[in-house]
């Protein structure tokens, strides 16, 4: 199963604001729909609660300490632990998981991913949540593609 981060950051790697993407783009945001729809997307409890409903296609798999947080819908899974939610993934045996976030659990999933798909906007943004910087020891550029407003690169992790 492939472990994939999926993130807009913008050029001094701003992710979030208060809570909030801060720009939006339909573009990237359709990049980002079509490329997670039918696959199951790993999120924080934080990221979950600025979407606040579940993205349709997808199977919405948060993250959460808190052992009173409760959603009641079949295409929301809560776990205590990303071990715990990938375990779940294998288990499924889901061909892909994509990470969408947040800053968190781009920190904490970023020794596991095997691949990045990585928005980069061709501005920069004022922000309080920022991207990992990726060593280049461990990713590999597999492809570019330029849009209007950002240009997609997909990392892979080097063997």
């Amino acid at each position: 199963m492939k472990k994939i981060i999926i993130a807009a950051v913008s050029k001094n790697n701003v992710i979030g604001k208060e809570g909030k993407l801060p720009w939006h783009n339909k573009e990237e945001l359709e990049h980002f729909k079509i490329t997670t729809n039918g696959f199951p997307v790993l999120m924080g409890r934080k990221t979950w609660e600025t979407i606040n409903e579940p993205l349709p296609n997808r199977l919405n798999l948060i993250i959460s300490r808190n052992y009173n947080f409760t959603y009641s819908d079949p295409s929301v899974v809560i776990f205590k632990s990303i071990n715990e939610a990938i375990d779940y993934c294998r288990l499924k045996q889901f061909e892909k998981v994509f990470i969408i976030g947040g800053s968190e659990i781009f920190h904490q999933t970023i020794s596991i991913a095997d691949e990045i798909i990585l928005s980069k906007m061709n501005f920069e943004a004022e922000g309080d949540k920022y991207f990992v910087n990726l060593d280049p020891d461990d990713w590999s550029i597999y492809s570019e593609e330029k849009f209007r407003d950002f240009e997609v690169i997909h990392y892979l992790r080097k063997s």
